[in-house]
């Protein structure tokens, strides 16, 4: 099913600076969305993998990496692929805030507090929603900690996407920093759940999800 198809996929965390030494960022390795390109190449897609800051390397023919620091650049350079591919798997984790003001040199230490105004950034799984085509296939990535399943089923309706690959930070060896992962897939009319593995297995699982939802869709 994947053979020849177009994929866009983000990865890893962003960075949203400060000043030229500070940023706000999180803990993502960016191993969860690599594993899904290779796979996904692998089986013969063509992806364009939007990478935030990571340490990772894919080196694959099929595989085009763009690198990018902030949800802005990030979001443009996904909204230039987004209209030609057919899937797009949103397994960035995007920072939801950036401060308002860049400073242009670094910031001292002066007072004993220090506030910073922060922004909303953009929503790139629901701005891409708007746009998104019958024929294209979406799959978003939530990390919670609280009302997992409810929050997911939120994502998948105000986003327009067709799968939200859950995580829970309650559940050990999943999440940020492992190598492992243990998720929920959830759809508009079923719930899965798997048992703890390795990335790469954890990314061939999810293709799997991704192709029974894909046919379904596409008999309808």
């Amino acid at each position: 099913m994947f053979s020849g198809k177009k994929v866009l996929i983000t990865a890893g965390p962003t960075y949203e600076p400060l000043d030229p030494v500070r940023f706000i960022g999180n803990h993502s390795t960016g191993k969860m969305g690599f594993a899904l390109a290779r796979c996904l190449a692998e089986a013969g897609a063509e992806v364009s993998l939007v990478s935030g800051p990571t340490a990772l390397t894919l080196d694959h023919a099929l595989v085009h990496i763009t690198p990018v620091m902030t949800a802005d650049e990030m979001f443009a350079a996904c909204a230039k692929v987004a209209p030609e591919a057919d899937l797009w798997i949103f397994a960035a984790a995007v920072a939801d805030y950036k401060p308002k003001d860049t400073a242009t040199s670094k910031i001292k230490k002066s007072d004993a507090s220090f506030t910073i105004e922060l922004v909303k950034n953009v929503d790139i799984a629901a701005t891409l929603g708007q746009q998104k085509r019958e024929d294209q296939f979406a799959v978003g990535f939530a990390l919670e900690t609280d009302q997992e399943l409810e929050n997911a089923r939120g994502k998948l309706l105000k986003k327009k996407l067709d799968m939200v690959v859950l995580n829970s930070l309650r559940d050990p060896g999943a999440g940020f920093k492992h190598d492992t992962n243990k998720i929920t897939i959830v759809k508009a009319a079923s719930v899965e759940e798997y048992a703890l593995k390795n990335k790469d297995e954890v990314a061939q699982d999810i293709l799997e999800s991704i192709k029974a939802e894909w046919a379904c869709l596409q008999k309808k």
